[in-house]
């Protein structure tokens, strides 16, 4: 029995074919997003600082996680945000209110992830009385 035809003429690749391309196209969206997006480059500068803190804090193995977790939550909804952006300008230049929504949206997840990033570390590394 033949296999139905993919959704997208992008997704022919299976099996290791599939993971090896989907690396490399990893690796040139992380490098698409350094080259083309201030904020990435700043929270990836932030990463440089934080999550060698994160390694060598004094915490249970749980709170390291969490630390290093939200560090690495701030770069993938930034990734995420990036990705919306770009795809509402491939639209066209023209303002639409969908899409200055879109980017706004986008803007304030990573707002939350940056605050909940600031809880976390507060509430794991902040000295605590008792």
């Amino acid at each position: 029995m033949n296999a139905p035809p993919p959704e997208s003429p992008f997704k022919g690749r299976t099996g290791v074919a599939r993971i090896v391309a989907a690396f490399f196209n990893s690796l040139a969206g992380l490098g698409a997003a350094w080259r083309h997006e201030s904020a990435f480059r700043q929270e990836v500068v932030l990463a440089a600082v934080l999550l060698p803190i994160a390694c060598v804090v004094t915490v249970t193995p749980a709170e390291r996680a969490l630390l290093v977790a939200t560090v690495l939550l701030v770069l993938i909804v930034e990734l995420l945000n990036s990705g919306v952006e770009a795809a509402i300008d491939r639209i066209g230049p023209e303002r639409h209110d969908l899409s200055r929504r879109a980017k706004d949206v986008g803007s304030a997840a990573v707002l939350v992830a940056l605050v909940l990033l600031a809880a976390v570390w507060g509430i794991v590394l902040v000295p605590r009385s008792g």
